[in-house]
């Protein structure tokens, strides 16, 4: 099998290496192709593909100058669109090791319209879960215990059940890839691009496997997350770079989908209906305008001087590139001409409505209910329930 493994980058040198080391020693009688993207680096990372390039033939790279990251968002698709030759190609973080056998269970399980994720074998940095293995095998490269890991690896019995998980790394056809336009720069320059591409694939027909017979060890997070040489303070706090990033794109995620991120326990997505929704706010203000405005399509405010829209658009156009006076609205001027209408009243508004809120798509589509009714203080008038998701397919 040939296949480009697409790692961008930042200030991860030592993870970079690492992993290296474990692909050329473990990738047996596949054909690796290795495509690393310096984003912006301090750390010598350039230099270090610079030698890399010269000394392995499958092994190339390109540089984001900067001076600010441009994150993987960006990054993945450069690699795969201008630097990646094979046509297969697998999403692959800089702190995971390959284990042996890996890419045989990949060729394995690689059918037509299919994407497979290894699975992840990972210290205790966060919770448990179904899909992964928890076993500490070392937290940084220089205590990373090689041994242990592959005795383990000897000594496991693998799952034979399949399932449809997806998450990195994942091994993908470049061609299903380009069809639906690869990552949304929305999410630029991280956080939730993974999410969205892995709802597109899924509503364009490509099917998910996790095979349990291939694993990577994964010290997880140390792409910008939690990586202590680039504003981490340690291994076990997320950066505040991150969750800044991380809370734009949660919000850009609800406006392009209408729903929070969803997956089942095995982390196979969950795709709510996209419906068209207006919100009337009766009486609003800024802060019940900043906690709305994500969830629907178009929203209707009571700020006829538009002195609360203009704070909120300074505040939050910044964050994305949806066009936000399109969408803010303000009466007596404008009215609302959406298939779904929520009248709301924010007198009453209360974390109850709120929750109702959150969870309108599904309540529609598993009630199919034409007409008026009311939920909590929620007013809703349907008179279409036209789904919308399969638009956002491709970009």
């Amino acid at each position: 099998m040939k296949i480009s493994l697409i790692q961008p980058g930042r200030n991860n040198l030592k993870y970079l290496k690492w992993s290296y080391d474990s692909i050329r020693k473990n990738q047996g009688n596949h054909e690796v192709e290795i495509c690393v993207a310096d984003d912006a680096s301090t750390d010598g990372t350039w230099d270090w593909c610079v030698e890399m390039m010269d000394k392995d033939s499958n092994f190339k790279a390109l540089k984001w100058d900067g001076p600010e990251r441009v994150g993987h968002t960006i990054l993945y698709d450069r690699l795969i669109n201008e630097v990646a030759t094979n046509d297969i190609c697998m999403i692959y973080h800089a702190d995971m090791y390959l284990c042996p056998g890996a890419l045989d269970a990949i060729e394995n399980e690689l059918k037509e319209k299919t994407i497979v994720s290894l699975t992840r074998i990972e210290p205790p940095l966060h919770p448990d879960g179904p899909e992964k293995i928890l076993k500490d095998f070392g937290v940084e490269p220089e205590e990373f215990n090689e041994n242990g890991l592959l005795e383990f690896l000897d000594s496991r019995v693998p799952n034979d059940d399949v399932t449809e998980g997806i998450f990195a790394p994942w091994a993908f056809w470049k061609s299903d890839f380009q069809e639906i336009g690869g990552h949304d720069p929305l999410y630029a320059p991280q956080s939730k691009e993974d999410s969205d591409i892995f709802n597109r694939f899924q509503l364009n027909g490509v099917k998910f496997t996790q095979t349990w017979h291939g694993c990577v060890y994964h010290m997880t997070c140390r792409g910008s997350r939690r990586n202590t040489v680039d504003k981490a303070k340690n291994i076990y706090e997320d950066s505040p770079e991150w969750l800044a990033q991380n809370m734009r794109s949660t919000r850009n995620f609800i406006r392009k989908w209408g729903s929070m991120v969803m997956h089942d326990s095995l982390m196979k997505p969950i795709i709510p209906p996209k419906y068209d929704i207006g919100f009337q706010v009766k009486g609003g203000n800024s802060q019940l305008l900043e906690i709305l405005e994500p969830w629907c399509s178009t929203i209707l405010l009571d700020d006829e001087m538009q002195v609360i829209t203009s704070h909120y658009l300074d505040k939050e156009q910044p964050n994305t590139v949806i066009d936000l006076k399109t969408k803010i609205k303000t009466t007596p001027i404008d009215s609302l001409e959406n298939e779904i209408i929520v009248t709301i009243d924010s007198t009453t508004f209360n974390n109850n409505d709120y929750n109702v809120i959150q969870q309108l798509p599904q309540i529609i589509k598993d009630s199919g209910e034409i007409g008026k009714f009311e939920l909590g203080n929620l007013k809703i008038n349907i008179s279409k329930t036209t789904e919308y998701q399969n638009d956002l397919i491709s970009l």
